[in-house]
């Protein structure tokens, strides 16, 4: 079977940022149109802008950021295609939280530790092969360790009705992983409201409706950097927008 050997050169153009010029960072990706970005490079562009920055197509009037999703599979495609830029980003993140004197979040210290290799110091720094004898063992050991994300970084949350067509949450102060999502929030308001579809609700921060695959670090980040914690948001039903 021929194989065909392909330079990373020539596939740059896709799995590089038009706005920035460098490898794909947290690629996300424009929902109207496909195009890909770095998550901080079209964050702050949609400041400013409506439209793609690569086809100029307008992706909202008035709400743009709410048309943009975080795409973990081009990630991984880049992160597998470029030697070293997994390793090198994560010890950026490591450095900055470490500069500012904070705790560097549960869920950059997993990621490095599963991208560390295992070596074994008798063979000269080798990589140690894999011991598939012990697989299915370490398995359950990690499946038991599960810590459910209580190690990723936190969010403190006051969940708020806006609306008297829905009752209020008898506990609305909530605390969960930041990797959380708007989605997950839908859906645990759906539980403990006993609605028939969390389709049928809005979560609002700021006044402003949330996708639904922000995360919840991205929520924080983009509408609540400068406030004090618990991230405020507000839920309701759903309004169509025309």
């Amino acid at each position: 079977m021929l194989t065909r050997k392909i330079k990373l050169w020539d596939i740059n153009a896709h799995i590089t940022c038009r706005l920035c010029e460098g490898y794909l960072i947290d690629a996300t990706t424009v929902t109207e149109c496909l195009h890909t970005f770095c998550r901080s490079c079209l964050v702050k562009y949609l400041e400013e802008n409506n439209t793609c920055p690569t086809c100029r197509i307008v992706i909202h009037q008035s709400h743009p950021l709410q048309y943009i999703g975080h795409d973990r599979t081009m990630q991984d495609i880049v992160y597998k295609l470029v030697p070293g830029l997994q390793d090198a980003e994560l010890k950026k993140q490591r450095d900055f939280y470490q500069k500012l004197g904070m705790e560097v979040p549960g869920d950059v210290k997993g990621e490095m530790c599963s991208t560390k290799p295992h070596l074994d110091p008798q063979r000269n720094g080798e990589t140690k092969p894999e011991d598939t004898s012990n697989k299915e063992t370490t398995e359950e050991k990690q499946e038991e360790n599960n810590d459910y994300h209580r190690s990723d970084e936190q969010v403190s949350i006051c969940l708020e009705c806006n609306s008297s067509k829905l009752r209020g949450l008898k506990r609305k102060w909530i605390r969960c992983s930041a990797q959380a999502t708007v989605l997950h929030l839908k859906k645990f308001i759906a539980k403990k409201l006993n609605l028939a579809s969390f389709n049928e609700l809005d979560i609002l921060c700021n006044e402003e409706i949330l996708g639904k695959d922000h995360t919840l670090k991205f929520v924080v980040v983009t509408r609540w950097r400068f406030k004090k914690a618990p991230l405020l948001l507000h839920y309701r039903p759903k309004m169509d927008l025309l």
